[in-house]
């Protein structure tokens, strides 16, 4: 396999890694928070399990539907400040404050008075992240035009992004324990996503302040567009022409499909290690349970973050991106058939031991697959003669928030299936074996599926180098803004 130097101009300085770093952390803060805020929405607001997973489902693929839109925006606007830093910073503002705004609910309001404002306020707070994330994560993909130095830098914003899951399961001590803060779980709820969002538009505009966007030698090939909706309702054929372009892009297809594999096997039983610590280890007792779940979210997310992640990107550079995600998600499946022997009453202690091993499977699939989309947009101007990075980033994403969603509305299905009983204090022996089994089997056969596809992808560092190549000689090198 050919290796091939970085070189020195290539190198995303440490400031940028930085600060793209603070957006993944924002883009991470997020989901984080809502995966513990969503379990107060049953536990707390006591909404049915079943109306829950519908709630957090349709926005979410209202939210995918519009990332194409946006990024056809990004690509195609032209503004003094650049392409992607001016939605990153509206966004991050827009975001923080409906988030804020989101959570304001009371337990004493009628179930289906708090799905209807919960639905409600959903889409505008999906609306405004995807303004934020779609150009954010375009910026990503073309801060380096190098192999290597793009898994590195994905790398360097993934640990960031981990900080997030380090940090949002303590939410579950302040806010489940009355002896600290707060004296209603929903009262927590409330205050918790005030400070959630303050902190995110503050470090969710580094990126639009401190990152550098790519300048090319020429626009051949760009549709020039103004942000108006007169001119975007006029280009719908040219929104519909990118897109399709962009699904008809097999390694890229590959890489759609194995992210929404794995992402939506973990997602789909991402709140069923909370149940089955809460459950099957301490018999329902919220006070028993006390720091457990919030130190197996951190533990988890600090292995990905100082263990796996480094050793993902090694493995890359030595390997390629191909192979390392293999590796990555067959140590990911031996993580989550030890977890059956490993959550154990009798010593809760054993449910860390799987955790690096499940920690390669996420942290080694958005390292990696970002770092291959990127080398995907360079194909992509090869055939096309066109840069778009938001393009391809709101696509990717798309099928990312799709199983998301579908995650979201399974798990709650799924809940509903193995016998969960929200309203109980003690789930029966049977439910809790079949949430175990679920929180196994899911995963794993999602993972199976991935590995098999992923084995036809082509985009290896040599065929990345001669793409890179033969775009500088058709249009010269590649810039970024202030060189």
């Amino acid at each position: 396999m050919a290796h091939y130097k970085t070189a020195k101009e290539d190198i995303v300085p440490l400031g940028q890694k930085a600060a793209y770093g603070a957006g993944q952390l924002t883009i991470n803060l997020y989901p984080a928070a809502l995966g513990v805020f969503m379990f107060y929405l049953i536990y707390g607001f006591k909404m049915d399990p079943a109306l829950a997973g519908l709630v957090a489902a349709l926005p979410k693929f209202f939210d995918a539907l519009i990332d194409p839109i946006m990024g056809y925006i990004s690509d195609n606007t032209r503004s003094r400040w650049g392409r992607r830093k001016p939605y990153i910073l509206i966004g991050s503002i827009l975001t923080g404050i409906t988030f804020m705004i989101l959570w304001q609910m009371s337990p004493d309001n009628s179930q289906t008075y708090n799905f209807i404002y919960f639905l409600s306020l959903s889409f505008v707070f999906f609306l405004s992240f995807t303004v934020y994330s779609t150009p954010f994560i375009g910026l990503g993909y073309e801060m380096t035009p190098d192999y290597n130095e793009r898994t590195r830098l994905m790398a360097a914003g993934q640990v960031l992004g981990q900080f997030a899951w380090m940090i949002a399961p303590w939410f579950w001590i302040l806010i489940g324990n009355p002896d600290l803060f707060f004296e209603e779980s929903t009262e927590g709820v409330r205050v918790l996503s005030i400070w959630v969002g303050g902190v995110s538009i503050l470090i969710g505009a580094l990126p639009a302040l401190f990152c550098k966007e790519m300048v090319l030698p020429n626009k051949q090939g760009q549709v020039e567009s103004n942000l108006s909706l007169k001119n975007i309702a006029a280009n719908l054929k040219e929104l519909w022409k990118a897109v399709v372009q962009t699904l008809t892009c097999k390694p890229f297809l590959k890489l759609c499909s194995t992210t929404f594999l794995i992402f939506n096997g973990f997602q789909t039983i991402a709140q069923f290690s909370y149940f089955i610590i809460l459950y099957y280890l301490f018999e329902g007792s919220i006070t028993d349970a006390g720091a457990w779940p919030p130190w197996f979210s951190t533990v988890n997310a600090a292995a990905t973050a100082f263990l796996i992640i480094p050793i993902v990107t090694k493995i890359s550079t030595k390997v390629g991106k191909k192979n390392a995600f293999i590796i990555s998600t067959l140590l990911s499946i031996v993580g989550y058939v030890l977890k059956w022997w490993c959550f154990n009453p009798a010593n809760p202690w054993l449910m860390f031991i799987p955790l690096p091993l499940i920690s390669f499977g996420i942290g080694g699939l958005f390292t990696l697959m970002m770092s291959m989309t990127a080398d995907v947009c360079d194909l992509d101007e090869l055939n096309n003669g066109t840069r778009r990075e938001g393009m391809f980033g709101a696509v990717y994403w798309l099928m990312v928030k799709i199983g998301n969603a579908l995650a979201m509305l399974v798990s709650g299905v799924v809940l509903k299936m193995v016998g969960f009983n929200q309203n109980a204090e003690v789930q029966t022996p049977e439910s809790l074996v079949n949430l175990r089994l679920a929180d196994i089997i899911i995963p794993i056969i999602f993972a199976v599926m991935a590995i098999l596809i992923m084995r036809g992808y082509t985009i290896s560092e040599e065929k990345a180098h001669e793409i890179r190549e033969a775009l500088i000689a058709r249009r010269g090198k590649a810039k970024h803004q202030g060189e």
